[in-house]
């Protein structure tokens, strides 16, 4: 009997083992939908037709970046699976795209979709699904509101923080101002056009002369010019989107209108609006930027540059490295891998956005020197400095100290 009870025992114990070492390997990978051994799934949503079409490079970008890391081997053995869509800045579209890439493609998140409208028309649909909608291509305040929507993140400095910079500029160097604004008429534009009236406090009723405003719908904001020129502004805010941009520098020109034009940082691109607009009509335009310029010769021998340009070699050789689209696809596709990396075998979209919310003094070294990126359960506005930068022959060159400018939802 006693040799008996002992093989019980033996086999009981190597049960007991067995269980035990499949409970530490169920215990050290966990997946949710979009993520196996083999595979994390990535969602995406990007305007590659319509009025903002110039920003689909970013989503371009992103996909020959993933193949490169896919190519090197991926994320902790898995490859990514990036699924991007053409909502062609179209509110009503990007809910269709977000229910086909959550419901039928059954990705882990979305990232990086574009646009304050389409990201505010899915906000609710992926918070109330619990599926990360982060680092959205878009500086509206409302992203950084974690109390509210703890499932969406933004990325790129905020909106109102920009224009308070340049309020506060103005503030100090040119008081006197009469500034006339144009804004896109959606929550971008008004969210750029609050931060200027923030930053001027009790001087933005009598610095600010005119508040025009234009329709993502319209071919040419030529007229909108015309009129702004006639109050006899002195200072022109331009709160557009690169064809837009491009259109109003061009137009500018043309009528010899030439007040001190501050140009927002979502269409300070050399290649999708100063080379169009032509370079010798946008001398001295200020605008405001966190990430190197490949147009600019001070990175050339840059370790961080050089990378980018050997991957735009490489893997996306038809791509415009002078499009600021290129370096911010670049960039924000290098800060979702950080978090992948940082997320190990635990592949929920509870510790993804856990992950996101963990990122201390990070950067892509194409990011500015002195920027940083950093995030916490309260704080989900990962990049939050700014340096001004002035056009200068066919470059931005740029002026001052980093500046840090947090404004939140």
């Amino acid at each position: 009997m006693p040799a008996v009870t002992g093989k019980l025992a033996t086999a009981s114990l190597a049960l007991a083992l067995i269980a035990a070492s499949a409970s530490t390997a169920s215990a050290q990978k966990k997946y949710d939908t979009g993520a196996t051994d083999t595979e994390i799934k990535i969602g995406n949503i990007m305007p590659y037709s319509g009025p903002a079409s110039a920003y689909g490079i970013i989503g371009r970008t992103e996909a020959a970046y993933f193949k490169k890391i896919n190519d090197e081997g991926g994320i902790n053995g898995r490859k990514i699976n990036f699924i991007s869509y053409d909502d062609a800045y179209s509110p009503p579209k990007t809910v269709e795209q977000a229910r086909k890439l959550v419901e039928s493609d059954e990705v882990l998140l979305i990232f990086n979709s574009l646009g304050t409208p389409p990201n505010t028309a899915i906000q609710k649909y992926m918070n109330s699904k619990k599926v990360p909608q982060l680092f959205v291509a878009t500086g509206a305040t409302k992203w950084n509101d974690p109390q509210n929507f703890p499932w969406t993140m933004g990325w790129q400095p905020n909106y109102q923080s920009e224009t308070q910079i340049y309020a506060k500029w103005l503030l100090k160097n040119k008081p006197d101002a009469k500034i006339a604004v144009l804004f896109q008429n959606d929550d971008y534009g008004k969210d750029y056009l609050k931060g200027l009236k923030d930053g001027l406090g009790a001087k933005a009723a009598s610095m600010i002369v005119i508040e025009e405003s234009y329709e993502t719908s319209e071919p040419t904001i030529d007229n909108h010019i015309v009129k702004l020129k006639s109050t006899g502004a002195d200072v022109f805010m331009n709160i557009t989107t690169p064809k837009f941009a491009a259109q109003a520098i061009k137009k500018n020109a043309e009528i010899g209108w030439k007040p001190l034009h501050f140009l927002n940082n979502v269409s300070a691109s050399v290649g999708s609006v100063m080379k169009p607009a032509g370079y010798e009509n946008g001398q001295d335009i200020i605008s405001a930027d966190y990430l190197k310029d490949a147009a600019d010769p001070q990175w050339a021998a840059d370790p961080g540059m050089k990378d980018f340009l050997a991957f735009m070699d490489k893997y996306f050789p038809e791509g415009d490295k002078l499009d600021h689209g290129t370096i911010v696809g670049y960039a924000v596709a290098q800060t979702l891998v950080q978090v992948l990396k940082q997320s190990g075998d635990d592949l929920t979209r509870a510790n993804i956005m856990k992950q996101a919310a963990s990122l201390k003094d990070f950067r892509t070294e194409v990011l500015l020197p002195g920027i940083q990126i950093n995030t916490s359960p309260t704080d989900f506005a990962p990049i939050s400095q700014l340096r001004l930068e002035k056009f200068k022959g066919e470059k931005w060159d740029l002026f001052g100290d980093v500046i840090s400018a947090d404004v939140g939802g």
